[in-house]
Parts: C-alpha cells; structure tokens; sequence
C-alpha cells in the first residue's frame, strides 16, 4: 500500500514551528524558517501520555517562548503502533487549533529519510528507512536519492525488504538489521519541524496500516453460568 500525498507550497517556511512525533518515542523539535533550534526527545514507548506535554512545555521554556507564539505546527502521523501515534496526533491537532492554526501533517518515514538523505552520508541513490513496528514487523518506505517517497509505507517481516537497496532508520537495530553508514537511529522532530513544506501532505488521519493490539470483542461473554434453581417444596 502506497500513501497518497499532496505536494505542498515551494515556500521555504520563515517562523517559529513546532514539530511533534510519537510514532518511535516521544519527540519533538523546533525551527526557526529552516534552521533546527532545539530537540527533546523520551525514550519510553509506553509514556506518550504522560510525557508529551511537560516535553513540549520544557522545549518552550528551554527556548524562550510560549505557545503562543508558534506560526506552524508540524505533526508527524506514522505509520506507528496504535496508542502512542494516536497520543501525537490528537495533541499536534489541540495545538495547532488553540493557536488558530492548521496542524501540518506529515509521514514520519519521510522525516527519516529527509534527515538521511540531506546528511553527510547520504545514500546517493534509492534506499529503504524503516521503524519497528512490533509482532516481529517493520514499517518502512522505499525513497529516492533526493528523500521523495516511490513506494509506501507497508508493514511487513524484515525479510520482506528490497534486499539490494541500502536500509536504516530505528528500525534496524530493533530487528537485527545492519543499519547503513549515515543513516539516522532515531527520528528528529527538529528537523520535522524545519523541513515540513518539502514533505508532502498526507492527511491528518493516522497511518495505523494495521488494526489495534487491543480491540472491542464482537461477541457478549457471559459473566454467569446456567445452572438449575431448585424451590424448596411447601408444607402444609
């Protein structure tokens, strides 16, 4: 499955944006136009929730600013597991509307291979970046040398993968994959947030590309057992 995307606007951007990602780890950034101010990133896979906001506020602080302030807010939408990308994406979108905004949408494996293919290892031609995406599976997208996306994002076992394209991104070394020289361990919602106009639009609507661990059941369970009630017989 491919994403559709809408190119966006050649503008470089010239304010304050927020970037904001949860797809790997509780992440976000801030630029100035196209230059990376700062970027704050927790580790912990299971404290979006909680970790989220006082990031954001630290970043804010850190820097200067209030929220107030912020001209854009860049939100990274997946693919990713369920709970923590969702956790993102509601919080980008709050933000973004509280500040009269519209929240910027992008594929994080875009970031990924933006970060790869602008540093000073870039592949030079077509390469592979991919996240963990758990149940022993990868997330990943196949890029240019330029960083666009030709084919992607899908979900599937690691030796799915093209096998004659270079591969990097988080998720190699979570499933044992040798990452290439240059390629980015980990995403930089700093440069989400400096390099958004060049990624295309890809909707607000998280890239689950697969149904939630946790679902509703279809079926009632019962909750007691069907047994005979026995009256005791009258006298009299």
């Amino acid at each position: 499955m491919t994403t559709t995307s809408t190119p966006r606007s050649t503008l470089a951007p010239s304010g304050l944006t927020l970037g904001v990602d949860t797809s790997t780890a509780v992440c976000v950034g801030l630029a100035r136009g196209g230059e990376v101010l700062a970027t704050l990133r927790v580790d912990d896979p299971r404290a979006h929730a909680e970790q989220l906001m006082p990031l954001i506020e630290d970043l804010c602080r850190q820097q200067g600013i209030t929220l107030s302030e912020l001209d854009e807010v860049a939100v990274g939408v997946g693919p990713g597991p369920y709970t923590g990308l969702r956790v993102g994406v509601v919080t980008g979108r709050v933000l973004a509307h509280l500040a009269g905004l519209e929240p910027r949408p992008v594929c994080s494996l875009d970031v990924l291979a933006t970060q790869w293919a602008i540093g000073a290892d870039a592949p030079g031609g077509q390469f592979i970046v991919c996240t963990d995406a758990r149940r022993h599976e990868l997330y990943w997208a196949r890029y240019d040398a330029a960083g666009k996306r030709l084919d992607g994002p899908h979900v599937s076992a690691p030796d799915t993968l093209p096998q004659d394209l270079p591969v990097g991104g988080p998720g190699c070394a979570a499933r044992g994959l040798t990452s290439a020289p240059g390629a980015p361990e980990q995403l930089d919602a700093g440069a989400l947030a400096a390099h958004w106009t060049s990624l295309p639009d890809v909707g607000l609507e998280p890239l689950y590309l697969r149904d939630p661990d946790a679902t509703v059941p279809t079926t009632r369970k019962a909750t007691l057992t069907t047994a005979r009630i026995r009256l005791p017989r009258q006298v009299g």
